[in-house]
């Protein structure tokens, strides 16, 4: 029998994911093009926006099964943009600060993974555990580079120059994993939806959900549909 999907949370990812490619398009166009200034507030929510999404997916590792397959799957698709984008250096259509070394996908990827052995956890050292790390992290995000070796930037350890055209790096991003962990098994203790009284029938519904079920496509694909779509309006410019 298959497993009833939760309406709401299809939906509220399917809202996030197309933030994101309004987002991207918003910070294409301004610092690429040059067309415009991001106003404070929008760059404010473009750069700890994306904790939402980290959230969500915590929250949802607590309503499935084979979280590690499916976090071996999404951080595939990490390294398929970030080959895409060391591509597109070596083809002269992006500048080096553009390539992905770990974007969204890895940190997502890598958090499902682990997420067996984090479930694992009770729910009070749970969210000890996340909230330090994201008080570590948002700590290392404001100091310069710290270390000199080039391998540590995933846990947020950056060294001098480096630069990723998406930047999500375990710490602090894990800890919101963690605390969405601790969301989903207060709220979805049951499994199963909390506002059942809505018709998921509704045009509007549906399309969110829809978006919300193919996030991982729909991030993929719209990178390069962006970015092509910026080389044009460059080339008429």
């Amino acid at each position: 029998m298959k497993k009833e999907r939760i309406w709401e949370i299809d939906t509220i990812r399917g809202f996030l994911i197309l933030c994101v490619i309004i987002s991207h398009t918003l910070y294409y166009t301004a610092n690429i093009l040059g067309l415009f200034r991001i106003p404070p507030l929008v760059g404010y929510v473009m750069q700890y926006g994306g904790a939402l999404f980290v959230i969500l997916s915590g929250l949802s590792s607590t309503l499935g099964s084979n979280s590690f397959r499916r976090g071996l799957f999404v951080f595939a698709g990490g390294m398929v943009l970030t080959v895409g984008s060391y591509a597109g250096v070596l083809l002269g259509w992006l500048s080096d600060d553009m390539i992905i070394r770990f974007g969204v996908l890895h940190l997502l990827g890598f958090a499902m993974m682990i997420a067996p052995l984090l479930k694992k956890l009770p729910s009070w050292l749970l969210c000890v555990f996340g909230l330090a790390v994201v008080v570590v992290g948002y700590w290392l995000e404001a100091q310069p580079a710290l270390v000199e070796t080039r391998l540590l930037f995933p846990l947020g350890l950056r060294y001098p120059g480096f630069s990723s055209g998406d930047y999500f790096p375990i710490v602090p991003h894990l800890g919101w994993f963690c605390l969405g962990i601790v969301l989903g098994r207060l709220l979805y203790r049951e499994k199963t939806t909390r506002l059942p009284g809505v018709s998921t029938a509704n045009p509007i519904v549906r399309f969110f959900c829809f978006c919300g079920r193919n996030s991982l496509y729909i991030f993929i694909i719209h990178l390069p549909i962006v970015g092509l779509l910026m080389m044009l309006i460059s080339s008429q410019l």
